[in-house]
């Protein structure tokens, strides 16, 4: 590589980082970008939502109260 970078005049770091730009970055620019989105998560809010465990469980499932120790008995149960 050091040969190939003398013969083109540029240093060999620089040779290197050319070559992984032009193998891994891609040529186009994600649709996403173009868009003038600032996240992706901005791009795909319309398709993110929030599901609601009571649509599911009567009284909702409840999931986040409790938390610690409901761990506990699980991995508890699991010995």
């Amino acid at each position: 590589m050091a040969s190939e970078a003398r013969k083109l005049g540029m240093p060999p770091e620089q040779l290197a980082l050319d070559s992984l730009r032009e193998r891994f970055m891609p040529l186009e620019i994600p649709a996403f970008f173009a868009t003038g989105q600032e996240t992706l998560a901005d791009f795909r809010r319309e398709d993110i939502g929030i599901l609601h465990s009571s649509d599911h469980i009567t009284g909702g499932a409840r999931m986040s109260e409790d938390s610690g120790e409901k761990f506990v008995a699980g991995s508890v149960a699991q010995c």
